[in-house]
């Protein structure tokens, strides 16, 4: 039975322990539709469901990247540099882009990746003023053994779902996502 067919089976006033329930955001709400049966409360069907998995899945990356002695900005920089191909570097205007952090934040990420030995800065060739960060070999093994085991972590997070129904959750979030990511 989908989880559209057994919302419907619900009804408003039906206790928060209801069988009918089949997760913690049908609970809830349930317990809305008590509570506000003036309300369409139906976004929660999805957008809690999003919320929670996106609780599980920060902690599901945090203990990923912690067992390879990273933390999560690292690896959002670490992993800029490495899905920028060799010679994997880039400037920090472009680390900045693609991590939506400030440049002094920036700066102080880099410094710190420099001290553990993860990136070096370079000058660039291009502009005698400019530098560029780098992957260094000790960057690219940490990155790379960080993201095989997030993918591992990620594929753990969709359980059960098979190939189509893991490509039409996917299409969909784009559908959700695409404006945000528009503007």
């Amino acid at each position: 039975m989908s989880t559209s067919s057994n919302l419907a089976l619900m009804t408003p006033g039906t206790a928060p322990d209801d069988p009918g329930a089949q997760d913690e955001v049908d609970r809830i709400v349930l317990a809305w539709e008590r509570e506000r049966p003036d309300l369409d409360v139906r976004p929660l069907t999805v957008l809690s469901r999003v919320s929670r998995l996106a609780r599980h899945l920060d902690l599901a990356r945090r203990g990923a990247f912690a067992r390879h002695d990273l933390e999560t900005w690292e690896f959002d920089v670490l992993s800029a540099l490495r899905r920028a191909g060799a010679p994997y570097r880039l400037s920090p205007g472009a680390l900045l882009t693609q991590t939506l952090v400030t440049s002094g934040t920036m700066t102080n990420r880099i410094d710190r990746l420099v001290e553990h030995g993860l990136v070096e800065r370079q000058p660039s060739p291009d502009d005698r003023r400019g530098v560029l960060v780098q992957l260094t070999e000790a960057g690219r093994t940490r990155v790379d053994a960080a993201f095989a085991d997030l993918l591992d972590v990620e594929r753990g997070l969709l359980g059960e779902l098979d190939e189509a129904d893991r490509q039409r959750l996917a299409d969909l979030l784009r559908e959700v996502v695409a404006p945000f990511d528009a503007s």
